[in-house]
């Protein structure tokens, strides 16, 4: 069985270069991506993100003792 995978707390380092965007790190985070493709990662992560908070924020009030 693997091994979960680490979460980061450290936000990827993103730049232009030469009409692309370029994601670096953290780990081996290494890609660059046209516009349209990095505008829709954007939205896919923002999706995400907000649902992990909402995961987190229920799981965080089952735990509260009534």
């Amino acid at each position: 069985m693997a091994e979960p995978r680490k979460a980061y707390d450290e936000p990827s380092k993103v730049k232009v270069e030469d009409s692309k965007v370029e994601v670096r790190g953290p780990d081996a985070v290494d890609v660059d991506l046209t516009p349209e493709a990095a505008e829709e990662t954007s939205d896919r992560l923002l999706e995400a993100a907000l649902e992990a908070r909402g995961h987190r924020k229920l799981e965080k009030s089952r735990q509260r003792p009534e």
